[in-house]
């Protein structure tokens, strides 16, 4: 939360406790984060990143990938848009795992913890539209009319 940055590893599947967030450093240390302290934490492709890449925070325009959009404002007054899960039994109680807006910028994913941030609001939800309602069941149709009927496309 200070704008400090620490760089290391963590293990993808166990790295959150009840506390904070526990992490190996560059130097072989484990390190123990509790979240009060942690501002984000940024899976990278490389840990010198992209300098002269100007990241953007926000999507200009509706994002492609499916999920929830997001918009965050953290206890600083940074926003930071992002897209997280739609299924809500994969959220974790302790904070968000995001996917940022930028995809050409070196994050990957920021895990944001619930203390950082000052609220949360949901801008939209994005789907590929693939899901169809089910049909009504007083739209009965005979079996001949259907198979001269014109298949929807939308």
């Amino acid at each position: 939360m200070d704008k400090g940055l620490v760089k290391g590893f963590v293990k993808p599947g166990g790295y959150l406790s009840a506390e904070g967030i526990e992490f190996l450093d560059l130097e072989g240390h484990v390190v123990s984060l509790p979240f009060d302290q942690i501002k984000g934490v940024y899976f990278v492709r490389e840990f010198e990143g992209l300098p002269e890449h100007r990241e953007r925070k926000v999507f200009k325009s509706r994002p492609r990938l499916n999920g929830l959009w997001v918009r965050m404002r953290f206890k600083d007054a940074e926003v930071l848009d992002g897209l997280i899960s739609e299924n809500l039994l994969e959220h974790d109680s302790r904070g968000y795992a995001v996917a940022p807006p930028d995809v050409n910028s070196n994050n990957l994913r920021i895990f944001i913890p619930r203390t950082a941030l000052a609220s949360v609001e949901v801008v939209g939800v994005v789907s590929n539209g693939s899901r169809r309602p089910a049909p009504r069941a007083s739209s009965k149709v005979s079996k001949s009319q259907a198979e001269t009927r014109q298949f929807g496309l939308f």
